[in-house]
């Protein structure tokens, strides 16, 4: 009998083992600076399917106040003691990049919703094991660096947060506006929780200049904004794709009218041609999005929130493939799951089409951006 029973313990643990859910670890910034950002990705989060080719999913999220220490806490925990399958997060540059010696250490496959390039690139050994849904900031880059050419722009002065972000944009757009003939005549920077930018707006204004970047995400990339507005600067104003959600639009009001920006097709979706490849993927999470959160109203769908939808897109491709070398919670199982990302072909989804291979791990191409004007306080699609 007790031979018998220890027969049946270890059959029920053994069963337990091998079909042990697939646990996705995801840390997003849902207070703090970046909280307009990772609100609409916790929610979105809330959406991801929890069963993928008959396995049970389970997705653990935790809140990292878009603190960088924090987040490095947030994922040490999620892999040492939740023991996920993969990491998604966090919202922000800073908070992404330090996540990175995790990932590698632990040999988990980590999908980032940050925008810098720098997350992914260069490739070498740690960033094997990452990838990220945002647009790279050259990408968006060259956008405005053509828009603003086309559009008689000759000088520009450049202001952006104090971090990763707002560095990763001044090389970036360096690069953009040399090939486009542009002269970059400043450059300032500002923290996520500044409450003013009056000397350095001034510095700005010293110059100048035809047009003005700002590189920030969220709501804090009003605030030179509206300094600018006050102190009456009539050039162009260009934001970074940061910026492209509605509590961004109701913080600026009427001093973002006017105001052009690179954005991934979701913003105006509902605008696109037909033959806009993301589209339909586009209107799929719009739908899916203000469905469940209708209490947001009409139009709360957010392309922060996309950067999540994508990352569960990716996932709901690999994890099948993935099953077939590995049960989850093992080695094998993460080794086979980054592979099958890493090999992630002709995906559409809501920011375009995802082409993964090993040495990109951002997989979007000049499919993934459309130009937006804000006019009468909403997003319009604009020419090139």
């Amino acid at each position: 009998m007790a031979v018998a029973g220890m027969c049946v313990s270890f059959s029920a643990a053994f069963s337990n083992q091998v079909w042990a859910d697939v646990k996705i670890g995801v840390t997003v910034s849902a207070t703090g600076p970046a909280a307009s950002l990772g609100i609409p990705e916790k929610n979105t989060i809330a959406l991801l399917p929890k069963e993928v080719a008959g396995q049970k999913v389970e997705y653990i999220v935790l809140d990292d106040a878009t603190d960088s220490t924090q987040a490095v806490k947030n994922a040490r925990k999620l892999t040492s003691e939740d023991h996920v399958d993969a990491l998604v997060g966090s919202t922000v540059v800073p908070n992404s990049l330090a996540m990175i010696d995790i990932a590698a250490e632990t040999h988990t496959p980590m999908i980032s919703m940050a925008a810098a390039a720098s997350i992914v690139e260069p490739m070498d050994s740690k960033r094997a094991w990452v990838f990220k849904t945002p647009q790279n900031d050259i990408l968006m880059a060259t956008a405005i660096a053509q828009h603003m050419s086309n559009h008689g722009v000759k000088t520009v002065a450049f202001i952006g947060f104090s971090d990763a972000y707002g560095e990763s944009w001044f090389k970036e757009f360096g690069k953009a506006a040399d090939l486009a003939k542009l002269k970059v005549v400043a450059n300032e920077r500002f923290a996520r929780n500044d409450a003013s930018v009056t000397g350095q707006v001034l510095k700005m204004m010293s110059r100048n200049a035809d047009a003005v970047l700002i590189a920030g995400a969220g709501t804090p990339a009003a605030l030179p904004q509206k300094t600018l507005k006050e102190r009456g600067y009539k050039g162009k104003i260009y934001q970074t794709h940061g910026v492209a959600n509605n509590d961004f639009l109701r913080v600026c009001g009427k001093d973002c009218e006017g105001t052009f920006l690179p954005a991934g097709p979701l913003l105006v979706a509902e605008q696109l041609p037909d033959s806009n490849p993301a589209k339909q993927a586009a209107l799929t999470y719009k739908k899916a999005y203000e469905g469940a959160y209708g209490a947001y109203g009409a139009g709360s769908v957010s392309t922060f929130g996309g950067h999540a939808w994508d990352a569960g897109l990716i996932l709901q491709r690999a994890i099948p493939v993935a099953l077939k070398k590995g049960q989850p919670g093992t080695a094998a199982f993460r080794d086979a799951l980054r592979t099958a990302i890493e090999e992630t072909k002709n995906l559409p989804a809501s920011h375009g089409i995802f082409n993964m291979s090993p040495n990109d791990h951002a997989g979007l191409d000049q499919r993934a951006r459309v130009m937006v004007e804000i006019v009468g306080g909403k997003w319009k699609l604009s020419g090139n």
